[in-house]
């Protein structure tokens, strides 16, 4: 990998690709029993019993006000680190890893405005769109 490349793992929402670094991602699973915890926001699913790390869980499809739909076998969860905190985020799907270089994103599409901040970058690659998200704004955590 050179210097000014990245890589991401790349899922989707709906019709759309989006990507996560993959320096947060710790494991992909399948969709699997999810607890519900109450009184929590409605983008926030649960938590799963992952190899006995309870790991909290958020539909990323809720979190981003699209249509929910139901889980599939495509239905993913990638398990990420987040400065020491594990969390689980739902996706349609994961699929691949991509090497990204840093002249193919555009950051000045992206305010605050946009997405809810979710977005920090549009990725343009082999004719295709890819939304890479803000890790930290999902969690609403500033850094």
């Amino acid at each position: 990998m050179k210097n000014n490349e990245t890589q991401y793992v790349i899922f989707r929402l709906d019709t759309e690709y989006y990507g996560i670094n993959i320096d947060y991602v710790q494991t992909i699973e399948r969709i699997m029993n999810i607890t519900r915890v109450p009184k929590t926001d409605e983008y926030i699913k649960g938590v799963i019993n992952l190899r006995g790390e309870i790991v909290p869980v958020i539909d990323l499809r809720s979190r981003f006000n699209l249509p929910v739909t139901d889980y599939t076998n495509e239905t993913r969860i990638i398990v990420n680190r987040i400065d020491d905190i594990l969390i689980g985020f739902i996706v349609d799907s994961a699929s691949e890893v991509k090497d990204i270089q840093k002249e193919d994103i555009d950051y000045n599409i992206v305010d605050d405005n946009f997405n809810e901040g979710f977005v920090k970058g549009i990725a343009k690659i082999d004719d295709r769109v890819i939304i890479l998200v803000d890790e930290y704004k999902i969690l609403n955590m500033n850094m």
